[in-house]
Order: C-alpha cells, then sequence, then structure tokens
C-alpha cells in the first residue's frame, strides 16, 4: 500500500511538472509568438497598400555603371577564407524597405506561374524572389509570401552563384559588386533562359546561363573561357546566405527549422541555427551527389551541386556584432577546375527555391539524382509511417474536396485499423477490472505477508481462467498506437496541404487556430476579445468536452487530489491547445470522441462497469428520481421509471 502511494505521489509530481512546463511555454512562446505573426501580416499588408514601386519584371539592359541608389562603403570580404570555399557573405547597411533595396541595382525579372522576381546585375545574385501562389493569409488582398530578398534589406536571403581563385591566380573573380551585363534573353521564363556576361579584363570572360521551371527549380550553368595564355585553376561555389535569425514557426520536437541536407556519409543532415553558431561557427562536409540549404516549416531554399562532381560543403554561422545581425551561410564547392589557355570549363547546379509541396519534390527527387531530396519535407525518424499516412490524406483530400474531412476520414481508418489491437487491449483491462474488487480484498488480508498474498492472487487467476500479464497485455496494444498517432499528427503539422484550407463555418484556415473566442461569445459580442486573454475558440473547448468524457469512463481514484488533477487536466489542456492549427484540434477531438465510443462499446461487451454514468452523477438522479416515485411520486412515473431501468442498466 506504501509502495502504491509513493506511486500516486510520483505520478501527481510528474503531471504538475510537465502542466507547468506546458502552461510556461503557452505563456511565453506560443501566445506572443502568434501576437507577433498578426501583427506582421497587418504590417504586411499595410506596406502592399502603400507599395509605390512595382518589383521589376523585364530586362533592365547593360549597366553602364554603378546606379544612382546603391548604398556606398559595403564592406568586401575575403572569398577564400578556406580554398574553394565562400566566406560569410557580407552585412550591408539596411535600406529603409525591401523594395527600396530591389531599385538599388540593375536587374533582370523572372515571371514564372509560381515565381515573380529578378535577378540583380549587380552580383549576378538571384535575391528576388515572391511566391505567386501563396499569400500570407487568407485574405485575398493580403501580399504574396516573399521568400528572397536582396543584401540591404531587412531580411536578406539569397542564392549566389560563381568563381574563387585558385593556388597562383591573381586574376579578378566576378563578386557581389560585379556589374553584370544581359546578353541574352530577358525577362526569365520557363520557356526563355537568361545568360549574363562579364569580361574581367585581364583574359577570364565567364557567362552565367540560368533557367527555371514553372514551379521552383533553377538550373544555374556557369561557364569560364580562358584567354590569358596560361593555364588558370579556379573553384566553383554555390551559396544560400540568409541575414537575421528567421521567425521559427514549429514546435520543437515535431518540426526542423534551420539548415538541412543530404550531406557527407552520414545522411540527412539537420542542424538548428543556434547549434551552427555555438559549433565554432562552421560545419563542413566532403560528399558527392547530396544537396544543403535553408528549411523553413512551408518553404525552403536549397543547393544541389552537380550530382557526379565531388564537393566541399559548409553550414555556417555568424554571429553579429555592433547591432548586425547574425548571418547564417549554407553553400559547397568543387574543384580546382584547371582550364588551359584557350580552353573552357563549366560547373552547374540546382536550385530550388519555393513551397514544400510533397508531390513536387518527390518529382525532383527522381529527376535531380540527389540522394534523399524528397527529405527536404520533415517527415522525420518515422518516415515510414508519415509518408504512407500522408499519401493517404492527400488521396482522401482530393476525394471528399474538403481537407478537414480528409482528417476525420483518415482518422477513422486509423482506428479501424487498430480496432482489434484495441479490442484485445480494452478486453484485457475489463477482465482485470473485474477481479479487482477480489484482489483488493487478498491485498488487505495478506498486507503483512507478501508471499502469501501473491500465492492467492495466483489462485484467482487460476480459478478465473486470467493470464497474470493480462495487465501488459492491456497497455502493449495502446503502445503499438501511439507511434501511428503521433505520425499522422506531424503529418498534419509539417505539410503544406492544411495551410489556408477552410473546413466548415468560421474554419477559413485549417493550419490556423480557431478565430472564435469564448471571451466575446464567440463573436456575438461586437467587439474583439482582448490579446491579453488566451485565444479559447470553439473547437479547442468541444476538444477539452471529448477528453473531459473520455476520463470519465473511468472510476474515481481513490485519492482526492488525485481526482482533482485528472479533473482538471482537460481544462488545461483546452487552454494549451487553443493556439494550436484549428485542423490538429479537429483531430484531436475527433480522434477523442472515436475512443469514448470504442472504449464505451468494448467494455460494455466484455461485463465491465462503465463508469461514465456514475461520475456525470447521473445513475444517482436516477435513484433519487425512484426513491421519489416509490414515495408517491404520481401516476406518470411508471413508465419514466421504465426509462430509468434502461438507463440504469446502461450504466
Amino acid at each position: 500500500m506504501q509502495q502504491d502511494q509513493d506511486n500516486q505521489k510520483n505520478l501527481l509530481i510528474a503531471i504538475a511538472l510537465s502542466m507547468a512546463v506546458l502552461f510556461a511555454w503557452q505563456f511565453f512562446y506560443v501566445g506572443p509568438r502568434e501576437h507577433e505573426r498578426q501583427t506582421r501580416i497587418r504590417q504586411e499588408q499595410t506596406a502592399a497598400k502603400a507599395k509605390e514601386h512595382p518589383t521589376p519584371s523585364a530586362s533592365q539592359g547593360l549597366p553602364q555603371g554603378v546606379p544612382e541608389g546603391v548604398p556606398e562603403g559595403l564592406p568586401k570580404t575575403d572569398r577564400l577564407s578556406e580554398p574553394g570555399l565562400a566566406a560569410p557573405a557580407d552585412q550591408a547597411n539596411i535600406v529603409t524597405t525591401r523594395q527600396a533595396a530591389i531599385d538599388a541595382s540593375p536587374r533582370v525579372g523572372i515571371d514564372t506561374p509560381s515565381l515573380k522576381g529578378s535577378i540583380s546585375l549587380k552580383g549576378g545574385r538571384i535575391d528576388d524572389l515572391v511566391l505567386a501562389k501563396y499569400r500570407e493569409s487568407v485574405d485575398p488582398k493580403s501580399p504574396n509570401v516573399e521568400l528572397f530578398s536582396p543584401s540591404g534589406a531587412p531580411n536578406p536571403y539569397y542564392a549566389e552563384f560563381g568563381w574563387s581563385a585558385g593556388k597562383g591566380v591573381g586574376q579578378p573573380m566576378p563578386d557581389r559588386n560585379t556589374l553584370w551585363r544581359v546578353e541574352k534573353g530577358g525577362p526569365l521564363t520557363p520557356d526563355g533562359p537568361v545568360t549574363l556576361a562579364w569580361d574581367n579584363g585581364k583574359g577570364l570572360l565567364f557567362r552565367r546561363t540560368i533557367s527555371v521551371d514553372p514551379d521552383y527549380l533553377f538550373t544555374v550553368s556557369d561557364e569560364v573561357t580562358n584567354k590569358t595564355g596560361g593555364p588558370v585553376s579556379l573553384y566553383p561555389f554555390a551559396l544560400i546566405s540568409r541575414h537575421g535569425m528567421p521567425k521559427l514557426e514549429g514546435v520543437w520536437m515535431v518540426l526542423h527549422e534551420g539548415f538541412i541536407g543530404a550531406v557527407g556519409d552520414s545522411g540527412l543532415k539537420e542542424v538548428s541555427y543556434a547549434d551552427v553558431l555555438k559549433d565554432n561557427g562552421t560545419q563542413t562536409f566532403k560528399q558527392t551527389g547530396g544537396w544543403l540549404g535553408f528549411t523553413d516549416k512551408y518553404w525552403a531554399a536549397a543547393l544541389v551541386p552537380d550530382v557526379k562532381a565531388p564537393t566541399q560543403a559548409r553550414f555556417t554561422g555568424t554571429k553579429g556584432t555592433s547591432g548586425a545581425k547574425d548571418t547564417f551561410q549554407a553553400d559547397a564547392s568543387a574543384g580546382p577546375l584547371e582550364i588551359a589557355a584557350g580552353d573552357k570549363a563549366t560547373f552547374s547546379s540546382h536550385l530550388f527555391a519555393g513551397a514544400k509541396n510533397v508531390s513536387l519534390i518527390d518529382a525532383y527527387n527522381k529527376t535531380l539524382g540527389a540522394r534523399q531530396f524528397d527529405m527536404l519535407v520533415d517527415w522525420g525518424r518515422l518516415w515510414f509511417l508519415t509518408q504512407p499516412l500522408y499519401i493517404l490524406l492527400h488521396w482522401l483530400g482530393h476525394l471528399f474536396g474538403n481537407y478537414g474531412l480528409a482528417i476525420l476520414a483518415t482518422t477513422v481508418l486509423v482506428k479501424a485499423l487498430f480496432f482489434p489491437l484495441a479490442n484485445k487491449s480494452y478486453e484485457a483491462m475489463a477482465k482485470m477490472k473485474l477481479l479487482q474488487p477480489e484482489m483488493e480484498k487478498l491485498r488487505e488480508r495478506h498486507k503483512d505477508d507478501r508471499v502469501k498474498m501473491q500465492q492467492e492472487l495466483m489462485a484467482l487467476y487460476k480459478e478465473k481462467n486470467i493470464s497474470p500479464m493480462n495487465s501488459m497485455a492491456g497497455c502493449l496494444p495502446m503502445l503499438l498506437q501511439v507511434p501511428v498517432f503521433f505520425a499522422l499528427y506531424k503529418v498534419l503539422y509539417v505539410t503544406i496541404d492544411m495551410r489556408q484550407t477552410p473546413f466548415f463555418g468560421w474554419i477559413q484556415d485549417l493550419s490556423a487556430p480557431d478565430p472564435t473566442s469564448i471571451f466575446n461569445l464567440f463573436g456575438l459580442l461586437p467587439f474583439a476579445s482582448p490579446a491579453f486573454l488566451p485565444h479559447l475558440g470553439v473547437w479547442p473547448i468541444i476538444m477539452g468536452i471529448t477528453m473531459w468524457v473520455q476520463m470519465q469512463l473511468n472510476p474515481q481514484q481513490a485519492d482526492p487530489m488525485q481526482q482533482k488533477i485528472f479533473n482538471w487536466m482537460p481544462v488545461m489542456f483546452t487552454f494549451l491547445l487553443a493556439n494550436f492549427a484549428s485542423g490538429l484540434v479537429l483531430y484531436w477531438a475527433w480522434n477523442n470522441l472515436l475512443t469514448v465510443t470504442q472504449q464505451y462499446i468494448i467494455m460494455t461487451r466484455n461485463g465491465a462497469d462503465v463508469h461514465l454514468w456514475k461520475n456525470l452523477g447521473i445513475q444517482s438522479a436516477i435513484k433519487r428520481y425512484r426513491s421519489w416515485q416509490g414515495g408517491g411520486g404520481g401516476g406518470a412515473g411508471g413508465s419514466a421509471g421504465a426509462g430509468g431501468d434502461i438507463l440504469g442498466r446502461a450504466g
């Protein structure tokens, strides 16, 4: 008995600590992050309305010099901090707006069904990309999602390609200040590649041909022609640079955001921004046939160097000083390539920059030949479960034409798949519960003789034809279901299908929290819920009710304090999950309801006591009604009593 009490105390302490951590996380992280997200969306909508200068969409021709507006005094960096590897990118002075940074350099436009933007002729960077098919919010007038921004913008994020000088080469190399000319094409479209050229005036002619498909894949082919009269040694490189710590949208342990790539011999590598800053600023890998870049919740930018060429890849982080932002860079370098006099050399890379659409990335995984490129979507260690679940969910979404209905149907199918295991689990638990009264009597009778108590318990098991392993058998099937339901939760959380997808009624975005609030009676009162109050909508409340009902299926705990904690847990989780995506809350509520139904049916079939009606006080009400009826409650009581008998038997 003392051991049971100690176990109960340990359980209470564990629950209390867990709830404290969850509440702290909700209060200090989830709430402020959601408020910041909403503020950012409103600011971007305001900026979009005030914007007077559209992004260039056509070639602006050969620059004759540095145009007006280019910020002076940009720091130059040594590209050869290591042989063949580009140094961390520059940290330019911040221009007032992203548009001002775009206007500061001549450009050639990008115009595809999926991407709008431009390539800077100053540096030859792909540094202005807007996702044409995705907006910041469900409002059709909200701005499109901005992926890349040029150096000098508030949050620079861009891709750069080029050459670094090898040993003994003193020739000027193209850098971030190089002014390229458009030799052919413009604007860049799926049917029209663009060729840029730059002559260093010392015998090296550089050409860069950029093509793009209708979706998110660029192909960049860098060529150098050697007219120096002697051999030269050059290192081709490609990099993606990101300035400032991005706003992380995910939940730790569920979604990775940061550096990612299939580099080295260890397979997929996922490294957080903070870890790169801590790890001496650099992680280096030698690899062939891999890829690397940055991943956000729904968007990504990744380099795929020539899959047949050995390359050296790096994840680099530089801590900002004197008010400058932290800088992060993913780069790869090949070579050195020895180019004889009169000869030329070419190095090609691919750049993925866009939305993590699963079917599209799967197609790129096959065509690019880069290993594990499909893992750009964070399937996690349970990929063998998450990927099939996504295929099922995606198919049902197309079948029903509603992703919310697909979530409900997938949960039903998974429940049906595990029904035999669940049935076995609840059967075992039901049989053990039937023995609980007799087991308690034996424990009380032989509390001072544990050997005798064990002998009597074994005799009881044998008499009732129940294996002592039934207690474990009741838990094991339930444990087997946990990875599957976690995998389903992960699929709903990380894939883009749920983003800005409506369900029914007030849910217009399954990836956003329920927009209603109990504090203004779900919109009936003519004011918005105050920001300092927790966001508590209809679906979180429904989820909390289903969780509470599920807990009422079990008998009341002997320890009053433990019972109070169990009673309050659904309330706590209701508040904790209120800011989660409504699609996830929908899944939890529906799963709870199915579990309640399933558990009730199985327990009833096996003759186990279902404590739901007793815990809800319905049986007490029926007994009081019968007592009143027996004392002369009136002739109408007969039919009511029959109804009471039915309810009593159901309880």
